[in-house]
């Protein structure tokens, strides 16, 4: 893959404008957290780890490749795990960003708006809630109804993101089951392309949380562990 004209510069990644109407996204060795602790639900770079970024983008080239063999549609075209880079179908996002969380465990920022109705770790149904990007807000919720009125997303828009959401999640917590880890909670990322909404940004360690037991299970070992290779600490 040829790297084309810098477009938008992340966090974790950096996407590049292809000539073939495709986007590039280079994947960086930074993670979100907040004092240098990982934690997959911040919105500011709170570390960087060596080799995560190359660990990242083989852990979401392979959720996409089996989310293809399910027939979920991504915006998925092909990665250069050496180079760290995916070429991927140019997806318009919903608004400025709208971010998708899948929760099968009452724990991150859910325990803390809601702890005094729920306990922390208390299991729950595969709930889906979206937040808009907003880092000086902090990515505030958003409903349902909320997106409609902004004309962000319809409300057939918000109800298949919603369905991808619960289908995307349980096959990347069967993937992890099969690892023996149990997956929390998940951020996903939906776009349009050709006014189709399909998943776009990435699968990655880096954006789920996942346990082993009681144990939390940090990025880089989470990583090893779905890629079956041997558990490292970077």
């Amino acid at each position: 893959m040829t790297q084309g004209q810098l477009i938008y510069t992340g966090k974790t990644k950096d996407v590049y404008q292809l000539a073939n109407g495709h986007c590039l996204l280079k994947f960086k060795d930074d993670v979100t957290g907040e004092n240098g602790v990982f934690d997959p639900g911040a919105n500011t770079v709170g570390l960087s780890i060596d080799g995560m970024g190359r660990k990242n983008l083989a852990v979401t080239a392979r959720f996409f490749k089996l989310l293809k063999e399910a027939g979920i549609p991504t915006h998925f075209v092909s990665a250069d795990l050496d180079k760290g880079e995916m070429e991927v179908l140019k997806a318009v996002p919903f608004g400025k960003g709208v971010e998708v969380i899948c929760r099968y465990r009452a724990v991150g920022s859910f325990i803390r708006r809601y702890g005094a109705y729920i306990k922390n770790g208390a299991k729950l149904d595969a709930y889906v809630e979206m937040t808009i990007k907003d880092d000086a807000k902090g990515d505030p919720l958003i409903t349902k109804d909320a997106l409609a009125a902004l004309h962000i997303m319809t409300e057939a828009e918000y109800d298949s993101i919603a369905e991808q959401t619960r289908r995307v999640t349980k096959l990347v917590a069967d993937e992890l089951g099969s690892k023996g880890l149990e997956l929390y909670d998940i951020k996903l990322e939906f776009g349009r392309v050709d006014g189709k909404v399909v998943l776009m940004d990435e699968i990655s360690s880096g954006n789920m949380r996942a346990y082993d037991k009681d144990r939390s299970v940090q990025a880089m070992e989470l990583a090893d562990r779905i890629l079956g290779s041997k558990a490292s600490n970077g």
